[in-house]
């Protein structure tokens, strides 16, 4: 029943919270800044340290250090960490919206050509008044669904639970009744 449960809260999770990233963000430069990077350029790794900040249109990704790898196609993969106990955080503009995506997690990974963001432990993501929680969580741009879960690649109900908060959508106010006359 309890498997049961979790099943029916992740497919509602990923149903109800489709959000498809700006578009025009990936013809845009990327920019980083860090205290130190260090550059590998024979094999396309620069890994950033210290109060980093990406910049890719609208998508900004914060972190203590960022370790990005670029393939011989040309698309970047990075991975996101903060220590001490903070999150890393990423922030992204809806496409055709001006509701942001929020999300923070020990450990964030984005992998450009799939257009996936997976976040691992104390993983939260926030899209309008939407939310999910969860050890992990995926994203795919391209199909706009999520997937929450206790860890990456388990749907076991016995590692804790994932939340989700979904708000009503569209307009929720009741139908105007009849006014009362002035003898009632």
């Amino acid at each position: 029943m309890r498997i049961l449960k979790t099943a029916s809260l992740l497919l509602l999770a990923a149903l109800c919270m489709p959000v498809q990233a700006e578009r025009a963000d990936r013809d845009k430069p990327v920019n980083i800044e860090a205290d130190r990077v260090t550059v590998d350029d024979r094999n396309k790794v620069h890994i950033f340290e210290g109060n980093v900040v990406l910049t890719q249109g609208t998508l900004m990704i914060k972190g203590d250090k960022l370790v990005v790898t670029q393939g011989a196609d040309g698309f970047q993969n990075g991975v996101a960490t903060a220590s001490g106990g903070k999150l890393a955080a990423f922030r992204q503009k809806r496409e055709a919206s001006d509701e942001y995506v929020d999300g923070e997690a020990e450990r964030i990974e984005y992998d450009s050509r799939a257009e996936k963001a997976k976040l691992f432990q104390r993983a939260h993501v926030r899209s309008g008044g939407d939310e999910v929680r969860g050890a992990y969580i995926e994203y795919d741009a391209v199909s706009e669904n999520y997937l929450v879960t206790n860890a990456p690649g388990s749907g076991a109900a016995n590692q804790g639970r994932v939340k989700a908060t979904i708000q009503p959508k569209g307009d929720n106010k009741p139908e105007p009744g009849p006014k009362p006359s002035a003898a009632q």
